[in-house]
């Protein structure tokens, strides 16, 4: 037995640790994104396994990651203990030259699934996610679409990745409306030092029955606490090539100081802490745990199983709380409190 807690992945009837492991760090060596994809494997199945061991069915990947080398990796990894996988993978990004090979339509959504199952070596997936969004494409054909591939017996369950969450609730109601497979989950960037998407994204997934996915929980490795904050481009991790999540440097501090008093008081990593405050925040939430060796992942995943006091918690949110926006800001402003606080 191991501690890994578990939970249903939005109204359905999945069932996956909270802990997952992310695949962006599998490559076999093409070129994708310097100082994060270097797993080759040996070492991808020797993590595999150990996630395994400790418990983790989860397990997430793309056909954009590292042009589909990860998918590949997963699939030889996986090989011969398929039944205790969820697996989850994305489509969406651009998979050639041709002007059809990207995106969100009926003819890239069919094209991509097939390429998935024969890299990860299955005949199903069991959570399809878009990547992003497709401007270019009427929503009702990538969501009819999917509905054909759910159908087809590819695709177990579907989600999205970086939909705004006005887009979100617009597309769960035609699916409603429309008797169309439903998406149970999301895919967002989360973490301590950046919770824009509690705003809007996480109230909307709340009220529509969809579970959280957070990725990069340690912000690109920022709070793993190897960065010098003024030096950011001497890192050897993803920051140091392209600083892609700019987060304020006094925010960054405020996070980092956080997380090190409560991480202190559990004998924790400050890596270690920042995942167990997703894990603490709701248990509904599960967490892409990247890693660049299986001794890192081991550390990651002693955090799906820390218990933070409330006190602790509130320390690390007030650290970096989300930016007040209108009309949210007004709506809280504005709420019964004599209502709440008879509900509570």
């Amino acid at each position: 037995m191991t501690d890994m807690t578990f939970t249903r992945l939005g109204n359905s009837g999945l069932i996956v640790s909270r802990m997952a492991l992310g695949t962006m760090t599998f490559n076999l060596g093409g070129e994708f994104i310097p100082g994060i994809a270097s797993v080759g494997q040996e070492e991808a199945t020797r993590m595999v396994d150990c996630a395994l061991d400790h418990g983790v069915n989860f397990f997430d990947s793309a056909d954009g990651y590292s042009q589909g080398d990860a998918e590949v990796a997963l699939g030889v990894a996986l090989q011969g203990k398929r039944g205790h996988a969820v697996i989850c993978t994305k489509i969406g990004f651009r998979q050639g030259e041709a002007m059809t090979d990207a995106g969100l339509s009926r003819r890239h959504l069919m094209k991509s699934i097939d390429g998935c199952l024969k890299r990860l070596g299955t005949d199903y997936v069991d959570l399809l996610v878009v990547h992003k969004t497709d401007v270019f494409t009427p929503l009702e054909e990538t969501l009819r679409a999917l509905d054909d591939i759910v159908k087809s017996g590819k695709v177990r369950y579907i989600g999205c990745s970086n939909w705004p969450a006005w887009e979100v609730a617009q597309a769960v109601q035609f699916q409603r409306d429309h008797g169309l497979a439903p998406f149970i989950a999301g895919q967002y960037l989360y973490s301590a030092a950046q919770r824009d998407i509690e705003m809007d994204v996480l109230r909307m997934a709340d009220k529509l029955g969809l579970s959280l996915m957070a990725w990069s929980p340690l912000a690109g490795g920022l709070l793993t606490g190897k960065y010098d904050l003024d030096r950011l481009e001497d890192g050897d991790g993803r920051i140091g090539t392209h600083d892609f999540f700019e987060i304020p440097k006094p925010q960054a501090r405020a996070v980092l100081d956080a997380l090190g008093t409560v991480g202190q008081a559990h004998d924790l990593t400050l890596a270690q802490t920042a995942l167990a405050w997703i894990v603490n925040r709701n248990p509904t939430h599960t967490v892409l745990v990247g890693a660049s060796s299986t001794d890192q992942l081991e550390k990651s995943l002693k955090s799906g199983s820390v218990v933070l006091t409330a006190d602790e918690m509130a320390l690390i949110d007030a650290s970096a709380p989300p930016p007040k926006r209108y009309p949210e800001w007004f709506a809280d402003m504005m709420l019964d409190s004599q209502v709440n606080e008879a509900l509570k």
